[in-house]
C-alpha cells in the first residue's frame, strides 16, 4: 500500500507518495499556475494510493473536486501540522521548525511528543517571503536559483529601511543609482528576510535547534545568516520543501 500527501501552495504543488514504511518512493513537484486544479491532475498522473491527505492553501478546493464526505480515500490537515509531522519524522530531536515558503513563513514550536505547542504565520504580506526574493532577483537580473550565491559575494550589507516588496525594491533601485554595489544591495535584501524569519524564531520558540524548511531553505544566503542571527543549529532536509507533502502523506498513512 501506499499514500500520498499533495502540498498545494501558493507558488508550488508538491507530491510525496510513501509506502507503508514511510519511505519514501515517489516525489514530483510543479509550479502551481494559474489553474492548480489542472495543474494537481497532472503532477497525481499514474499515481496509485491507498489514500491521500491535502494540505496547502489550495487543500480545501481540492477535497471540493476530488472527494465526498463517504469517499475516505481523499482529507485534508493543515500546513502547520503536515510541516510539523514531516519535520519531525526527519529531525525527531529538533524542536522547532522555520518554514519559509512562496507567499508566507511559518515558525512551529513542538512539545516532546513532536505534537504542535504553538505557532506564528506570516500570510498577509509577501515581505520576507519567497516572492519576496523572485521580485528582487528581477531587479537584479538573476535567476532566483542563483540569487543567495550573488549576494554572498557581497562584504557589506546595505541597510534596508522597508520589507514591503514594492517599496525595497524602489529602495534598492535608489541604492545602485547611487553607486552602491550590486552585491552589497543583495546581501542586504537577504539579511532583512533573515532577521524578519529570525525575530519569529525567537518569539515563538526561543534559541533553540530548528529545522529549515521551504523553497527559501535552498538559498544558501539565507542559510548562513539564519545560522548566525540564532544560537541554537539550523539543520535542513535533503529536500525541504517537500516537508509539508512529506508530512502530509505521512498522516494518510496514519
Amino acid at each position: 500500500m501506499e499514500f500520498a500527501g499533495l502540498d498545494i501552495g501558493s507558488r508550488n504543488i508538491k507530491l510525496v507518495v510513501v509506502d507503508e514504511t514511510g519511505g519514501i518512493v515517489e516525489k514530483r513537484k510543479s509550479s502551481t499556475s494559474f489553474d492548480p486544479m489542472e495543474k494537481c491532475a497532472e503532477i497525481l498522473e499514474g499515481i496509485q494510493y491507498s489514500s491521500l491527505m491535502a494540505t496547502g492553501y489550495g487543500r480545501h478546493l481540492f477535497s471540493q473536486h476530488n472527494g465526498t464526505k463517504e469517499d475516505k480515500t481523499v482529507s485534508v490537515v493543515s500546513e502547520i501540522k503536515a510541516h510539523a509531522k514531516g519535520a519531525n519524522a526527519w529531525f525527531p530531536d529538533v524542536p522547532a521548525i522555520l518554514d519559509i515558503g512562496g507567499q508566507d513563513t511559518k515558525v512551529i514550536s513542538l512539545n516532546q511528543s513532536g505534537k504542535v505547542k504553538k505557532f506564528e504565520m506570516n500570510d498577509r504580506c509577501a515581505a520576507g517571503t519567497g516572492k519576496f526574493l523572485e521580485v528582487m532577483a528581477v531587479a537584479f537580473n538573476q535567476d532566483i536559483e542563483e540569487f543567495g550565491n550573488f549576494a554572498m559575494k557581497g562584504d557589506h550589507p546595505c541597510p534596508i529601511s522597508s520589507m514591503c516588496t514594492v517599496f525595497a525594491e524602489s529602495e534598492a533601485t535608489s541604492l545602485m543609482a547611487r553607486g552602491e554595489k550590486p552585491q552589497n544591495i543583495a546581501l542586504g535584501l537577504h539579511l532583512s528576510v533573515a532577521k524578519r524569519a529570525v525575530s519569529m524564531v525567537k518569539r515563538v520558540a526561543g534559541n533553540v535547534p530548528l529545522v529549515f524548511s521551504g523553497g527559501v531553505a535552498n538559498n544558501r544566503c539565507i542559510q548562513d545568516l539564519i545560522q548566525k542571527e540564532i544560537d541554537g543549529d539550523v539543520v535542513l532536509p535533503e529536500h525541504p520543501q517537500y516537508t509539508g507533502a512529506f508530512g502530509a502523506a505521512l498522516l494518510a498513512m496514519e
